[in-house]
């Protein structure tokens, strides 16, 4: 299976720079979702097929298997939970979530004034 790893061609780079190759796998549907789900503690395979609402059970084990394969998240014996890495990259993007609701704000004011 592929997934955008370091070195290899990815959205943005052919090359296959690092901070493309993680925002190419980031950029993927629910990717971010299940990361940000996961953060909450370990959750099944249904668990996080609820949570992402729409998201088909071959795109899920898709996304699942890649994150897995990045070392972002490994199955244990609740289900699904993050790595060390993956709680890592979560706490780098906490603040990012929060920038983007005052921006998404921003831009509701700016376009309703």
């Amino acid at each position: 299976m592929s997934f955008p790893a370091p070195g290899g061609p990815v959205r943005g780079s052919k090359t296959g720079v690092p901070i493309m190759a993680l925002f190419d796998l980031l950029g993927r549907s629910w990717a971010m979702g299940i990361i940000w789900h996961l953060n909450e503690g370990p959750a099944t395979f249904r668990a996080i097929q609820t949570y992402c609402e729409s998201i088909s059970p071959s795109i899920l084990n898709k996304r699942l298997k890649e994150l897995t394969k990045a070392a972002l998240i490994e199955r244990a014996l609740e289900g699904y939970q993050l790595t060390a890495k993956g709680n890592e990259l979560y706490e780098m993007l906490s603040p990012l979530g929060k920038w983007a609701k005052v921006w998404a704000k921003t831009l509701k004011d700016i376009n309703h004034a």
